[in-house]
């Protein structure tokens, strides 16, 4: 699979010279496959690369996501450093509302992509949230984060990721998520009368590798099926 990043043009002149330099071509798959692309590209004089930035999401050929969390992770920290500086000349509350937009909305931006990902790269995201929350509770690094994050009401990194997923299901249900989410789940039909009829369970496409468990479309409808009942029918 190919995929090709989109071009801003800053003039109206030189479009041909401007799709060259602008476009951007990456393959997605195993190794073997994207040598395969990759060789049959540069034999056309279309140069590939092994990642790109896309809506400042920077995607690999592999989809390990490791570029990505390394930058967020170096972004955060700087501003948390600063933020760390100011707390005493600021309120809790002004001080949360920094966290929120420099850190938390880093952490957040586009999570949904990090699903199936290792723990240990889950991991350098949850020790930022945890950064975080010991400058804003001023609590020592030898203490534990967990009742720290339950005072703040601050779901764990793993779980925000779910959350966000879930949230996308649950609005495609009922009709206020984007079509093409819609499009991507499949509601379980059983062929005779089952007790699992009407609990809206979603049928888990098969896969063959741990990419494919990555997929939004296997890993949404897993989590979505492991929900209790009241939860995805609830009215809001």
């Amino acid at each position: 699979m190919v995929s090709i990043g989109y071009f801003a043009l800053k003039t109206n002149t030189t479009v041909k010279l401007c799709l060259q330099e602008k476009t951007e071509v990456i393959a997605f798959g195993s190794k073997e496959e994207v040598l395969k692309v990759n060789a049959c590209l540069d034999s056309r004089g279309q140069t590939t690369k092994n990642q790109v930035k896309n809506l400042g999401v920077i995607l690999e050929s592999d989809l390990s996501f490791s570029s990505h969390v390394k930058a967020v992770t170096k972004s955060a920290y700087y501003h948390l450093k600063n933020i760390a500086r100011i707390r005493c000349f600021v309120s809790s509350q002004d001080l949360e509302k920094l966290v929120h937009a420099f850190i938390t909305s880093r952490v957040d931006y586009c999570n949904g992509l990090l699903t199936g990902l290792p723990k240990k790269t889950i991991r350098q995201l949850q020790l930022i949230q945890n950064a975080a929350a010991r400058i804003l509770t001023r609590t020592r690094k030898s203490e534990h984060i967990t009742p720290v994050l339950r005072s703040l009401h601050w779901l764990p990194v793993i779980f925000r990721i779910d959350f966000k997923v879930l949230l996308l299901i649950y609005k495609s249900f009922n009709g206020l998520g984007p079509k093409y989410i819609a499009d991507m789940l499949t509601e379980y039909k059983p062929n005779r009368p089952l007790r699992s009829l009407g609990s809206r369970l979603l049928e888990i496409p098969r896969v063959h590798t741990k990419q494919g468990e990555s997929a939004f479309s296997y890993y949404a409808a897993r989590s979505w099926n492991q929900l209790l009942e009241e939860i995805k029918c609830a009215k809001t």
